[in-house]
């Protein structure tokens, strides 16, 4: 319990900080429980769930031959039920592919730098969310969705890697 409450108080200093030193934060988390990881990844869902409210709801608006509620019920199916099995899937192959070249990472660790990665870049996700929302498609968009992008790729990567360097 006392683990759980550690690794807890600091979860929104250390998302902030895995933009600058991901590797070190992803580390400082390799003592996570399997129950843990799996949290980090429903909270990281939840929060991709809310980013893509906006964008629906102002799509709904424009064409209301779709309810928003219809169109919200889709994206929790998706995001919340099938894109957890996609992320365990993606966190397998990595594995797989890490051993194959020589990495020592192991399926723990695997996930644990993949979820955290999701729910590092929740808050680029929540941007492009309001951006799509609020702006639409265009320019904007395509930044904000390019900058989570590339913000996951180098944080799940320095994360692998940093996971790798301990096993």
């Amino acid at each position: 319990m006392a683990d759980t409450a550690r690794l807890s108080l600091g979860i929104v200093p250390r998302i902030a900080a895995s933009w600058w030193r991901p590797g070190q934060v992803v580390r400082g988390l390799s003592g996570m429980s399997e129950a843990q990881i799996l949290a980090v990844l429903m909270i990281a869902m939840l929060a991709f769930f809310v980013s893509q409210l906006p964008g629906h709801a102002r799509v709904a608006h424009l064409d209301p031959s779709v309810p928003l509620n219809a169109r919200l019920a889709g994206v929790a199916l998706a995001v919340m039920f099938l894109m957890p099995l996609v992320a365990y899937g993606a966190a397998l192959i990595c594995t797989l592919i890490a051993q194959a070249v020589g990495y020592r990472l192991g399926p723990r660790h695997a996930r644990l730098a993949l979820f955290w990665a999701l729910l590092a870049v929740a808050p680029a996700m929540l941007l492009a969310g309001l951006v799509d929302g609020f702006v639409g498609p265009g320019p904007a968009l395509s930044v904000t969705r390019a900058l989570a992008g590339v913000g996951f790729l180098v944080i799940w990567g320095a994360g692998a890697q940093a996971l790798a360097a301990i096993e």
